[in-house]
């Protein structure tokens, strides 16, 4: 029996949709949305600090590609049983069911982490930002790129939890691959969908909260990200009822949240030692930026102002006005 307040899943025709020959996927959208809420959060952050308007495009360019194929391997490689298989399509993206089409679903956020955090290095090197710089002002963006991302896996009727008596179960047809097999039509389930996106939206708030009672430079804000992240996804997981990898009878992804913390709360004590004072600019000893001089701007634009009187005082028989202030007055 359907609650009053339970979550419909949405029509399996909104998955994708057509632009002439191009299908484009519900999921690939959100994770796209997250991506663009991602770079713009972290670029106004990053050039309040001081770092040069658009440098974060720069480190994108790296770290968005580096990120997916990470998030699309993890995911690949803890659930092989989705993948390989007798008659499986592996290779194939022209097929349903190949290891590349992530617009099926299947993005896994600590594959991404890893990926992207290899990106980032790289992108740091080459403009001279620091790693953990970048980290901190990423925290709050990468959250909400996360809770962009799982409505996506509401699109795709995936990854809920456990059955559920509670009024704002989440709705799953009886005829979806996934649904447990001897549960009756109309079982609700718990929308692990929505729990994490209120999680990753109320850690938004919690960071920015922290940042303004205390000093949350140096790596700190991505500590508290793994911290909390990893609080919320840890229990999350457990719940729910998609095949994972198992460890010790705890789910891959259970010990990687257990990770993620165990670093956050490693890299907040070391960091909160080993700097006391004000991050003074995101960028490595050497390589700072150094902002335009708005006093050599103005003289700029006043030789030109001048110059363009100059033009202007042509006389109209094509003789140009003297550019001293004194007319010669040789006839």
């Amino acid at each position: 029996m359907i609650a009053p307040l339970s979550i419909p899943s949405p029509n399996p025709e909104w998955q994708s949709f057509q632009i002439g020959p191009f299908t484009i996927h519900m999921y690939a959208i959100c994770i796209l949305v997250g991506i663009i809420l991602a770079v713009i959060i972290t670029s106004r952050r990053l050039t309040k600090r001081g770092a040069e308007p658009g440098i974060v495009l720069d480190i994108a360019l790296w770290a968005v590609p580096l990120g997916i194929i990470g998030a699309r391997l993890y995911h690949v490689f803890t659930h092989p049983a989705d993948y390989f298989y007798a008659g499986a399509n592996v290779w194939n993206p022209f097929a349903p069911g190949a290891i590349w089409n992530i617009w099926e679903g299947g993005n896994a956020i600590y594959g991404a982490l890893i990926g992207g955090a290899i990106g980032v290095l790289i992108g740091c090197r080459f403009t001279g930002i620091r790693f953990l710089s970048f980290a901190d002002a990423l925290a709050p963006g990468l959250l909400l790129a996360q809770a962009a991302g799982r409505l996506g896996n509401w699109f795709n009727h995936e990854l809920f939890g456990a059955p559920t008596d509670l009024p704002w179960g989440l709705e799953i047809s009886s005829d979806n691959a996934a649904f447990p097999a001897g549960l009756a039509d109309g079982t609700l389930f718990h929308p692990t969908f929505l729990y994490e996106i209120v999680w990753n939206i109320a850690g938004v708030v919690v960071i920015l909260l922290l940042e303004r009672a205390f000093n949350m430079r140096w790596g700190r804000a991505f500590a508290v990200y793994l911290i909390w992240y990893g609080l919320g996804r840890s229990f999350l997981e457990s719940i729910r009822l998609d095949p994972s990898e198992m460890f010790l009878g705890i789910r891959v992804n259970v010990w990687a949240s257990f990770a993620a913390i165990l670093v956050g709360v490693v890299l907040l004590i070391v960091q909160h030692r080993r700097h006391t004072g004000s991050e003074a600019t995101p960028y490595v000893a050497g390589r700072e930026w150094k902002r335009p001089d708005p006093a050599l701007d103005s003289d700029i634009e006043s030789d030109s102002d001048s110059l363009d009187d100059v033009v202007e005082s042509e006389n109209t028989d094509g003789e140009t006005a003297a550019t001293s202030t004194h007319r010669s007055t040789t006839p």
